[in-house]
Formats: structure tokens, sequence, C-alpha cells
């Protein structure tokens, strides 16, 4: 153990400028991380999700729907069979979108890929579970139980729960949350003092 430890210390010549180099990237981690406010991915405040300003839409239509009282974004769009899977599923998703977001790749009409759609469908399944075998509905007849089987779920409830949202014009006039601006408050007065002179 300590002959691999002593391999990571660098010759003496090279610590000062290896150690300065070191403190400059995790100072850069460090920024990043505060900047994009890296901490509320943990959460599942749906607040989280207006991060990026192309799921506004997203988040006022859902704001406005009866999901609102009883599911936020993660319950429906991560997997929820296990905290593995949850937590795996919100880490490829979310680097998969800050990658297409820091790129500024972000299409104007969002869709939602396999994977997601395969999450949303089986947590339609596990909360709407008391509909789907619901024998009053089943009496309806075969077509209906083959169709409840077979198709996704947002083939006829096509405006649950984000309603018609088709571009970011989509809701022109939607209010959602604000994001707080992560320059810190000592510079951003400093900012405005130098812009006063």
């Amino acid at each position: 153990m300590t002959r691999f430890l002593s391999w990571l210390v660098p010759p003496e010549k090279w610590r000062i400028p290896v150690i300065f180099t070191g403190g400059i990237f995790c100072g850069l981690f460090m920024v990043a991380f505060y900047i994009s406010n890296a901490p509320s991915y943990l959460s599942d405040n749906p607040k989280t999700c207006v991060n990026c300003h192309v799921m506004s839409p997203q988040y006022a239509t859902w704001f406005h729907s009866s999901h609102r009282e009883r599911a936020h974004c993660n319950d429906c769009h991560t997997p929820n069979n296990n905290a593995v899977s949850h937590y795996m599923f919100k880490a490829m998703d979310g680097l998969r979108h800050a990658t297409i977001f820091t790129l500024r790749k972000e299409p104007q009409v969002i869709m939602i890929k396999d994977a997601g759609q395969h999450a949303v469908q089986n947590n339609c399944l596990r909360c709407h579970n008391n509909l789907i075998k619901d024998t009053r509905i089943s009496s309806i007849g075969n077509t209906y139980q083959k169709d409840r089987e077979t198709r996704q779920c947002w083939t006829c409830h096509r405006e649950t729960p984000h309603g018609r949202v088709h571009s970011l014009a989509s809701t022109p006039n939607a209010k959602i949350p604000l994001l707080s601006s992560p320059v810190p408050l000592w510079l951003n007065n400093f900012v405005n003092s130098q812009k006063i002179k």
C-alpha cells in the first residue's frame, strides 16, 4: 500500500506545480458544481427541472394538471422499483441532458426517449393499477382488456399530465419559478458598481 502511495507522490521539483495545477482543477470543479446547481438534482423537487429553460412548458403544464397533487417529475419519469435503478437512471439521463444543454444542442420539440417511455409506462401502471384491474371496466369487452395490456397509456391519454406541449413557444405566458442567480452577491455588487462609473 505504501509503495502505491509513494508512486502517486511527484518528484520534489514537480510538487509545487502539481499541487498548484491540482488546486486549479479542484477550484474549477467546485465552481462548475455550484453554478450548475448540481446538489438540486439529488432531490425530487420539480423546480429542479426548470434549471434548464427548455423544460419550462413541461413544468408549467404539469403544475396545472391533476397530477401535481400526487406525482412529481421523478414519480413518472424514473424507475421506482428500487433505489439503485432510480438513481442510476437519474444519473444517466441527467448526464445526457447536461451534455445536450451544455453543447446547446437542445431541440425545439422535446421527445421522450425509449428508456423514458418504458419508465413512464411502468409508473402509469404502478399508480393506476386499480383502474387496470377494475372488473366493471373490463366487462366492456376483450378489446379493452387487450388495449390495456398492449398499448402505451398516452396513446389514449395524450394530454395527461402535460397538455399540448409541442415546443418552447407552446406556453408563452406560463408562470414558472425564477432561478436564483449563481453569481455571488459580492461579485454582482462589484459589477454593478463598475457600471455606474
